[in-house]
């Protein structure tokens, strides 16, 4: 099964300012009793064992106990509604970790899965902020740190992330989330 996906890769977390999962490779955990995650994605170029889903966002929210590489997570997928039903299968097979890669090496921590939902999804890039919206139920704003270089300041060499081995440090400022 082959797949590729690029794009762009937007979290918030329940954490302080950096996940310590994500520095850590889930060694260390989280800085509360509990995280709970929102990963958004914004696929630019993408292909799915012949579906092209160039174009295609999708979010998933998690809730894990302190300690993330204990497993037992709640997660749930929600695909644009945007998105063909042939996209949306496709995506939902690589998040399910149906084609291999980093979501099939994160199945074992799985202990309860929502399934997967249909909704507007936009991402919005304006004045250096990030703006995620999903439906009416969740909303956040972010802002990539920059150095004094003006390049964004950047967590390199990690294992365990679902979105890649390399991010930008985007702290969140501000969030909306309801039921």
């Amino acid at each position: 099964m082959d797949w590729h996906l690029k794009g762009k890769f937007y979290e918030s977390c329940s954490c302080t300012f950096i996940c310590p999962c994500t520095w850590s490779n889930m060694g260390q955990p989280a800085t509360n009793d509990y995280c709970r995650a929102a990963l958004a994605f914004s696929i630019t170029t993408g292909d799915i064992d012949g579906t092209d889903v160039s174009g295609c966002s999708m979010f998933m929210i998690i809730d894990t106990p302190p300690n993330m590489a204990e497993g037992n997570w709640t997660v749930g997928l929600i695909i644009d509604d945007s998105a063909s039903e042939a996209q949306a299968d496709a995506l939902g097979q690589v998040i399910s970790g149906a084609h291999g890669g980093p979501p099939e090496a994160l199945g074992p921590l799985l202990g309860n899965f929502l399934g997967v939902e249909r909704q507007p999804i936009s991402i919005v890039e304006e004045g250096g902020k990030h703006h995620v919206t999903v439906g009416d139920t969740v909303a956040y704003t972010g802002r990539p740190e920059i150095n004094e270089d003006g390049e964004a300041v950047q967590l390199t060499g990690l294992n365990t992330h679902p979105a890649s081995d390399v991010l930008t440090l985007a702290p969140v400022q501000s969030v909306k989330a309801s039921a």
